[in-house]
């Protein structure tokens, strides 16, 4: 059962996401790498942003991201990003909760206005890739971001490099 599996790892993943979202200091928040990278604070923000994306993804066939709207608030407030985060979330486990495997078959497209950006694709391989491995590549760009910032990254499957006993 395709709908269990992702519901477990949802669950697991989104503790992880939690984790290193209340990792980020605001003293930091402002920190990018390059001229053209996102702050820290739109970093974390994007992420918290893609569990909202769930239920465009979950209950409808055409998603159109011009047409929808999310109050995400300020991107160098941690705590409102934070929030954000608690509420997505909740939106994106009840969507879960709410499909069934035989709509994971469905075909799925993302649109901006007339342009289609992804698909047709099987709304099972959009929930694995568009929504689970873009948290988990975020996720990633994140603690390169900690790290560079000289911050304590929480271990995610495990304990972390400067956790670890054994080196």
């Amino acid at each position: 059962m395709i709908l269990q599996s992702l519901i477990a790892e949802f669950d697991q993943e989104a503790n992880s996401t939690r984790k290193l979202l209340q990792a980020i200091p605001g003293k930091d928040i402002a920190y990018k790498p390059s001229p053209i990278s996102w702050t820290m604070g739109e970093l974390a923000q994007h992420i918290a942003t893609i569990y909202y994306w769930y239920v465009g993804v979950l209950n409808q066939n055409v998603y159109d991201l011009a047409a929808d709207r999310l109050e995400r608030g300020e991107p160098g407030d941690i705590n409102a990003t934070l929030d954000l985060f608690e509420k997505n979330v909740e939106k994106a486990r009840t969507a879960l909760h709410a499909t069934t495997e035989e709509s994971l078959q469905d075909l799925w497209t993302m649109k901006v206005g007339d342009r289609t950006v992804l698909g047709p694709l099987p709304r099972k391989v959009v929930v694995r890739s568009f929504l689970f491995n873009h948290v988990y590549h975020h996720r990633g760009e994140m603690i390169v971001y900690l790290r560079a910032t000289d911050n304590k990254v929480p271990g995610l499957y495990g304990p972390t490099y400067e956790e670890s006993t054994v080196r």
